[in-house]
């Protein structure tokens, strides 16, 4: 069997097992957040933070509830890294430094889990188990809390009233991101990722010195790690290590839980607001892109021209033999058009058009499936603009789920479209400009810029892969792509919450004969080229500074 083929097998795999958790995951999701039982162990937690779970809030309440308890995790975790000598089961470790410490926080409460850090060499048992995959699941279930939120702010009416970010944040920590956890760190120790909270042990001599590795909680972080979108690895080579990620089955599994709940949360949508049909839309949207790129991509690495490709079969170059260019090619897209940032292989190594693709999912604002939540609240951003376009088109006041579509809430999607663009360009012009960060490049020309776009690309979209050839531990980059990791997360949810905040409070438009229907292929097909088009228009020269250049002259 050709690797072409293989890897053809291994999409359709997960394409059908993506299809089978679809349903019974996104009701499972709408039940969750729509139910007004509140189970012993929920209750327990609502009284020790000392919350009303029937409480309902309006937007200023609900964002106040995220950015507090956002902020009280980002000074939690990097209190823990700083105490981390004091702390037993560090492994011997002294604490981490101030600016890799706020970094480190930034990252993991932004649920962008950039690593500035190798982390089997920084970071022992307490602060890996109970400081980053504790905000593996916390960081994820804000993202959802936020999503659900705005479906809301479509589904109701005449209200300002959002639900209860306490009661959603909880929920989603409990009853979905939990469970999932559980049984996908079962799966992972059956495949041979490891399990333990063992210490630095010797394994054997490696070019004429000792060889150590530390154990820890790897399987259960891993499976958080990829199911909450987060991409913080255990050990540096992050879900290239065998003991993340030991072998094809497990490569396939964790890209399975990568994509599954941005995936149902369309159906969870569609539930919420009465109609499957608009959650297909939103779906299909999705799927497209995604399927796209995952094909463009294998393309490009297989097709590679030079006698070293056609030895290797293709641009082997930074992949694990293990998975090969498919199973390589279906992770990198995955992780970069969600904003999970886990990587199997390193993207530096890639074509210069392969990193570019890695570079544009991200760009899109990794909204195909996108992040836990952020996936499902961006494209309803993308799909507010791409009903607005339509309505310029035709010469009406745009609607969208029986909701006008006006001066307010175009101004909030515009904002919240504009937010990363203006963070990542403009990080990248200073650090391009400025005579030290550009000493942390490896490379010169189109690769050396492509480090540095990737890297506050990455930050700002809260992804948090790396393109592998960037030093990012220096005080300017952990302090500037920490606060590019922040303003990325927390600003976008101002808009978001604002925009649900309007919706919610007007009254349903009945739906006429020259209302758009957005629940039909063609507006699936407009909502793909306007994600497509803002994206371009924005980040195209960039591109053509960075991977194109570098693809060009290849």
């Amino acid at each position: 069997m050709s690797p072409q083929v293989a890897g053809v097998l291994q999409l359709t795999a997960l394409i059908a097992a993506l299809a089978l958790a679809y349903r019974p995951l996104g009701d499972h999701m709408a039940k969750v957040y729509s139910s007004e039982k509140h189970y012993a162990p929920e209750k327990w937690i609502y009284k020790a933070i000392g919350a009303d779970p029937a409480a309902e809030m309006r937007w200023p309440a609900y964002l106040r509830g995220v950015l507090a308890f956002s902020a009280v995790s980002v000074l939690f975790l990097y209190l823990l890294q700083r105490m981390q000598g004091s702390l037993p089961g560090s492994l011997g470790f002294s604490s981490i430094d101030p600016d890799q410490a706020f970094n480190t926080a930034a990252s993991f409460v932004a649920n962008t889990n950039w690593q500035s850090y190798y982390g089997e060499q920084a970071m022992g048992h307490v602060v890996q188990t109970g400081g980053l995959a504790v905000q593996n699941f916390l960081s994820a279930a804000v993202g959802m809390a936020v999503a659900v939120a705005l479906v809301r702010g479509f589904a109701r009416s005449r209200t300002g009233e959002l639900g209860n970010f306490w009661t959603d944040l909880v929920r989603g920590t409990v009853r979905i991101l939990l469970p999932i956890s559980v049984i996908g760190a079962l799966v992972l120790v059956a495949c041979g990722a490891i399990q333990n909270f063992s210490g630095i042990h010797q394994v054997g001599q490696f070019m004429g010195g000792t060889q150590e590795w530390n154990g820890g909680a790897v399987a259960s972080q891993e499976a958080i790690k990829e199911l909450g979108t987060n991409g913080g690895g255990y050990f540096n080579a992050n879900s290239a290590h065998p003991f993340e990620n030991p072998n094809p089955f497990s490569n396939l599994f964790e890209i399975f839980l990568i994509l599954l709940i941005p995936f149902a949360l369309t159906r969870t949508f569609g539930r919420m607001v009465g109609s499957l049909r608009q959650g297909y839309a939103i779906l299909g949207a999705m799927a497209v892109i995604w399927i796209g790129f995952t094909a463009l991509m294998m393309w490009t690495e297989f097709a590679h021209r030079g006698p070293a490709f056609e030895i290797a079969g293709g641009a082997m170059e930074g992949k694990e033999t293990r998975f090969g260019i498919a199973g390589s090619s279906i992770f990198a897209v995955a992780t970069t058009l969600t904003s999970t940032g886990a990587v199997n292989s390193f993207h530096s190594s890639y074509t210069g058009f392969g990193g570019g693709i890695t570079m544009l999912g991200m760009q899109l604002g990794e909204i195909a499936p996108g992040g836990v939540g952020s996936g499902l609240y961006g494209m309803l951003i993308m799909a507010v603009i791409a009903v607005f376009l339509a309505g310029l088109m035709v010469g009406r006041t745009p609607e969208y789920l029986g909701k006008k579509i006006g001066t307010r809430q175009i101004k909030l999607a515009a904002c919240y479209i504009l937010v990363t663009p203006a963070l990542v360009l403009g990080f990248t012009a200073v650090a391009m400009a400025l005579p030290t960060p550009a000493d942390s490049m490896t490379n010169s020309g189109a690769h050396g810029f492509s480090e540095i776009l990737y890297a506050y690309t990455s930050g700002a979209n809260n992804n948090g892969s790396a393109f592998a050839g960037l030093n990012a531990d220096t005080q300017w980059f952990n302090t500037t792509i920490g606060i590019a990791m922040l303003l990325g997360r927390f600003v976008p949810m101002v808009f978001v919450l604002a925009l649900a905040g309007s919706l919610a409070e007007q009254k349903p438009v009945p739906e006429t004969s020259g209302t758009l229907r957005t629940d039909r292929p063609l507006y699936a097909g407009l909502l793909v080229g306007t994600i497509l088009i803002i994206t371009g228009l924005t980040y195209f020269p960039a591109l053509a500074l960075g991977p194109l250049a570098e693809g060009l002259a290849s």
